[in-house]
């Protein structure tokens, strides 16, 4: 890979795929709404920053002047979080993936690489197992739905290739966020208690040099109309990874599963986590152990309420 754009460039993943591309000498253009998030790059000689939001997606073209690039990666999202069942919210996500990847084909790209969402994969069980059904159990879970098929449509009207990827918990340096492995990291190192789902469930917790490596991978490998999932081959029940972090942590501290009840969790059986390395060769090698205690470091930097 050569030139790349990416959009959400100064964002958790989207900020890790940006870092690691500069890296490796490609030309990145990297799409932000705010270009102080982005600054930390512009030591880069091979990096230009472009300050955009989504009502100026559809004249990315028109912004940037260059052309012919390899990979267009669409990592900005709006509305996770609180804004997880807003319509409105999610719709302008939706919109905003239709311009993007109708612009990648207007600036010479290649491919179209978008972060797509293990939300399309949940069940929701809020009565009992037997109950439960796949999802998706959100609005965001849909919009991602209904996004991926518009920008399908657009990359096969246009001639370029598409690929989608889905993590789950990516977790690690540059995540300035509350969720939870912020969450419980930052309870550990005050020695606190955990209160906890029962945990029998397959999780995966995935560092994030390992999702941005594995992203760009797809990006240069991948092959066209897939989506790939981005993470560990490795899947272990939600009890034995967070056991694991505690261990590392914080030991003395207790976890009591079991206190609230475990509603939505991921079914892996739609989903093929073997086949990124399949096709690329590449799979996550980074050292639990290691990733978790350099998160620690980080998150002890982090004002997030426990």
């Amino acid at each position: 890979m050569k030139k790349a754009v990416v959009t959400g460039a100064g964002g958790f993943i989207g900020g890790t795929i940006t870092s690691m591309l500069l890296e490796r000498g490609v030309i990145v253009y990297g799409i932000d709404v705010n270009e102080d998030s982005v600054e930390r790059f512009k030591k880069y000689d091979n990096f230009t920053a472009v300050t955009a939001d989504f009502s100026m997606y559809s004249k990315l073209s028109e912004i940037i002047s260059e052309r012919d690039f390899d990979t267009f990666f669409h990592f900005a999202w709006c509305g996770y979080g609180r804004d997880t069942n807003n319509f409105d919210v999610q719709l302008k996500n939706v919109i905003a993936v239709q311009q993007a990847s109708n612009q990648a084909v207007k600036l010479g790209c290649k491919k179209f690489l978008m972060a797509c969402s293990s939300h399309e994969y949940k069940m929701n069980c809020t009565a009992d197992i037997e109950g439960a059904e796949i999802g998706p159990c959100s609005i965001y879970g849909a919009s991602k739905t209904a996004a991926k098929t518009y920008a399908k449509v657009e990359c096969h009207n246009g001639g370029i290739a598409f690929n989608g990827v889905i993590f789950t918990n990516v977790f690690g340096v540059g995540d300035r966020s509350a969720r939870t492995p912020n969450f419980f990291i930052k309870k550990l190192l005050a020695g606190q208690d955990l209160d906890l789902i029962p945990g029998n469930e397959l999780y995966d917790w995935t560092y994030v040099d390992d999702i941005a490596n594995m992203v760009i991978a797809v990006a240069e490998q991948g092959i066209d109309g897939k989506e790939y999932y981005v993470g560990s081959r490795m899947l272990r029940p939600f009890k034995e990874i967070i056991t694991q972090v505690r261990d590392i942590i914080s030991p003395s501290s207790k976890l009591n599963f079991g206190v609230f009840p475990d509603t939505s969790f991921i079914d892996y059986s739609g989903i093929n986590i073997y086949e990124l390395y399949n096709d690329t060769g590449v799979c996550a090698r980074c050292d639990f152990k290691e990733s978790v205690l350099k998160t620690a470091e980080w998150v002890k930097t982090l004002d997030i309420k426990i």
